[in-house]
């Protein structure tokens, strides 16, 4: 039986949802394994996207969880698609941001013309943990001149208070724990 509310989507996907808070650890597989949990988890995104964000112009996802959201959301929005991946992954010339992580260091990139200056975009990832991933990639959407609309998570771990790290950018999250 399909969803039709928007809390009856909520509750589907919370149903599909493995969490471990020791580790900030999400499992999403039950979610793309069922159907009708995804469609309810870009359902609920979109819904969001047009109420507020309806002149984005591009989605960028996280590698690579964001990939997985990302490309279905743009579709159903008519917008394109962007990768926002691990350094040395995309081909083609590129620009960087490094960030610090709980236990090392990091670089996020792009590619260099996957943005123009003054596009709307908007980010989207399965998890909001501590925000070291998500700000380096608003830090580089900021330095490629885009205009960033704002994050969308499936789910943000709020007692990390990753949301703090990412501002002025705003976060919409489906399911917070």
């Amino acid at each position: 039986m399909a969803a039709n509310t928007t809390e009856a989507k909520l509750d589907l996907v919370k149903k599909h949802i493995k969490l471990s808070k020791i580790s900030f650890s999400t499992n999403i597989c039950p979610i793309l394994k069922d159907p009708g949990a995804l469609t309810a988890v870009i359902d609920l995104f979109e819904e969001h996207v047009r109420q507020t964000h309806h002149q984005v112009e591009l989605i960028a996802g996280l590698d690579a969880r964001g990939f997985l959201f990302g490309p279905l959301l743009a579709q159903r929005l008519g917008v394109g698609f962007v990768l926002i991946r691990k350094k040395g992954k995309l081909p083609g010339r590129t620009v960087s941001v490094p960030y610090t992580l709980e236990y090392g260091q990091a670089e996020v990139e792009m590619q260099e013309d996957a943005v123009a200056p003054g596009q709307k975009v908007l980010l989207i990832d399965d998890l909001l943990a501590t925000g070291g991933t998500l700000s380096a990639a608003c830090e580089l959407l900021r330095k490629n001149k885009a205009e960033l609309l704002g994050c969308v998570v499936v789910i943000e771990m709020k007692d990390l208070h990753g949301s703090e790290r990412i501002k002025p950018a705003t976060v919409f999250s489906l399911i917070q724990y």
